[in-house]
């Protein structure tokens, strides 16, 4: 460029450095200029109580600036303290979002789902369980059913571990037993609440009779409120007297159809495998009676008949399905417990993707095994099936801490004064048949018709695991009269929280069951009057309300006593006296022909020449 070109103004341009300053001028006049926050209104999930630092969270604020406003409302808490669902929803309010509160519990709703609507409804097969004495041919018979099973062609190839299978009869009918190992698994299950059997076969020995622990299937079948088919089994020995096992029957007021009674008595053979399919119609016809129906087109839902860990399987449940259908992939919940279910294997370990109602199914893919007893359903996502699992392992957790035990008798004692308890469970055991007799027949005088001593068992010997199971399981206490608890019902006891009690006198017995019935019975409220005062005139006090003047007729008028207004001897409020005033003190009490000032708590509508009726009401305890 020569001088004359740089001196000539027409053909001079902007430099790049004075575009750039001129640029960065305008953006820092921008940045100097405040910008208008946008507020995000946000709806606010709240439960029951929550950390400071998650509510922060919710709302996305600071958790200075929400320490700060509960400063404001008088509330001094850090970042990790809990704060209940008022004051939450005081700071919501305050910084503009919106509430909404929960409960913790919430999370169970509609777990199980609706009621089925009775077009959906389909037949489905009964649940059967069958209990006995060990040695009356209990798992012979058993085994005996499960051979019938001749349409699938498996002589009895069931996997023993299972616990439950299904019998298929030529009719094309299914029946599923559960195979539940002595009397604690069943009332396990029906303490948890999930009543699962539909019909008991009870197994009764020919040769042998009713026995103590026939007594004792008896009395859970009758517990769990499930129709029992009795199976009089062995009948091929020599010296087996079917009629004899009806008459024992009899004492247990089970009554027979052949002595005019409804309850189904089959003689069989397990081993001759002798009326087999008169037992297992008897079955049929009993499920048709009781019109057993499930929706088998929805998410299923049904019972843990048992669990456990296995190397190289992890969790694998055995589940009954109630209703409902089943299907690999599904993300189920069973108790505590959630998983999706990677493979479903029927009752001969066959493996299949789909099972319907009535249909016992080992299912792998939890994430730890559950309690057996525990009910499954199926949830829609890993979301839900978490919250819910993670709300009972809580929930367990703060139960196990409960200091309140469960089955003492002051536990009981707290439910008989708060009016939950009309019956008084008892478990009776002693050393004689005399004994046992003589302490039922001596209940069954004490009760009256509000109150009364329900004997859940009764029986010779020794208490057992047994007896404390089913003492846990309907929430009752053990009577020990002369006989005392083996070491393994101690342990379970004393870990159950379950009260027993001995006694060698039989009125120490009666004495203490009728003190517990005394307490059961609703005391008798007696009203005593003390007095009538006449309104003279009210007077409008501010700050106070309306005080009437008043002259006592009859008797006295009592400060903290119930009061009556009369207007034209018709009682038109009944509560209790806020002020009674002689001049201008407070006074206790008001004689006849006294004047007095006198103010209802919460009420106002007094007028000239009302009655006020003073009189005191005294509860008195109830005995037998």
């Amino acid at each position: 460029m020569t001088v004359a070109q740089a001196l000539n103004d027409d053909e001079r341009v902007r430099s790049l450095a004075s575009v750039r300053r001129a640029r960065e001028r305008e953006r820092r006049n921008m940045r100097s200029q405040p910008q208008e926050a946008i507020k995000i209104v946000r709806d606010v999930v709240v439960p029951e109580t929550i950390t400071v630092q998650e509510l922060a969270n919710r709302m996305a604020e600071r958790g200075v600036d929400v320490i700060r406003s509960l400063m404001k409302l008088g509330v001094m808490a850090t970042l990790q303290q809990t704060i209940d669902a008022d004051t939450a929803e005081l700071l919501v309010t305050e910084y503009g979002h919106n509430m909404r509160r929960v409960s913790e519990s919430d999370v169970e709703i509609g777990l199980k789902g609706d009621d089925d609507a009775e077009e959906t409804l389909q037949a489905r097969a009964p649940v059967v369980t069958v209990m006995g004495h060990v040695d009356h041919g209990k798992t012979s018979l058993l085994d005996a059913l499960r051979s019938t099973d001749v349409v699938s062609g498996e002589a009895g190839g069931i996997t023993q571990h299972i616990g439950a299978y299904q019998v298929e009869i030529p009719s094309g009918d299914k029946i599923t037993f559960i195979d539940t190992p002595g009397h604690a698994a069943f009332t396990a299950m029906r303490a948890r609440g999930a009543n699962v059997t539909d019909i008991v076969i009870l197994v009764v020995a020919a040769d042998d009779g009713i026995m103590p622990q026939t007594i004792e299937a008896i009395d859970h079948a009758k517990a769990a409120e499930v129709p029992i088919i009795v199976a009089i089994n062995k009948i091929d020995r020599p010296n087996a007297d079917a009629t004899r096992v009806r008459n024992e029957l009899l004492q247990h007021e089970l009554v027979v159809e052949e002595m005019g009674g409804d309850i189904l008595a089959i003689e069989v053979s397990a081993t001759e495998k002798t009326n087999l399919d008169k037992l297992l119609e008897a079955v049929l016809l009993q499920a048709e009676i009781l019109e057993l129906r499930a929706n088998p087109n929805r998410p299923a839902e049904g019972v843990v008949v048992e669990a456990n860990l296995e190397t190289g399987r992890g969790a694998v449940a055995t589940m009954l399905i109630q209703r409902g259908r089943l299907a690999v992939g599904d993300i189920i919940v069973a108790g505590a417990e959630w998983g999706r279910v990677r493979a479903i294997s029927d009752y001969e370990g066959k493996s299949i993707k789909t099972a319907g109602p009535s249909q016992p199914v080992e299912v792998m893919g939890l994430s730890s095994a559950p309690s057996a007893g525990d009910e499954f359903a199926v949830v829609e996502n890993e979301q839900r099936a978490r919250e819910i699992t993670e709300f009972r392992s809580r929930r367990n957790r703060a139960q196990k801490s409960a200091a309140a035990p469960r089955g003492t008798l002051e536990q009981m004692f707290l439910e008989i004064e708060a009016g939950e308890l009309q019956e008084l469970p008892v478990l009776i055991k002693a050393d004689t048949n005399g004994s046992v007799e003589a302490i039922i027949g001596s209940l069954n005088k004490i009760g009256t018709d509000e109150v009364t001593a329900r004997i859940l068992h009764s029986g010779v010997g020794g208490i057992n695991e047994s007896d404390v199971s089913l003492a846990q399981a309907s929430n009752a206490f053990i009577v020990g009269f002369n006989v005392r608890a083996n070491a393994q019902a101690r342990d379970f006891a004393r870990k159950e929280n379950i009260d027993i009690r001995y006694y060698s006198v039989i009125y120490n017995l009666l004495d203490d069951i009728k003190d517990m019935l005394s307490g059961m019975l609703a005391p008798e409220s007696r009203e005593t009057f003390l007095g009538n005062a006449e309104i003279l005139e009210v007077f409008n006090i501010s700050k106070v309300g309306k005080i009437a003047g008043c002259r006592v007729t009859e008797g006295m008028v009592k400060r903290g006593s119930a009061v009556r207004l009369l207007r034209d001897n018709v009682v038109i409020h009944e509560g209790s006296l806020g002020t009674l005033k002689r001049f201008k003190d407070e006074v206790r009490e008001v004689r006849d022909g006294m004047e007095c000032g006198m103010a209802f708590e919460n009420y106002q509508d007094i007028k000239a020449g009302d009655v006020i009726e003073c009189f005191d009401v005294e509860e008195i305890a109830r005995s037998l």
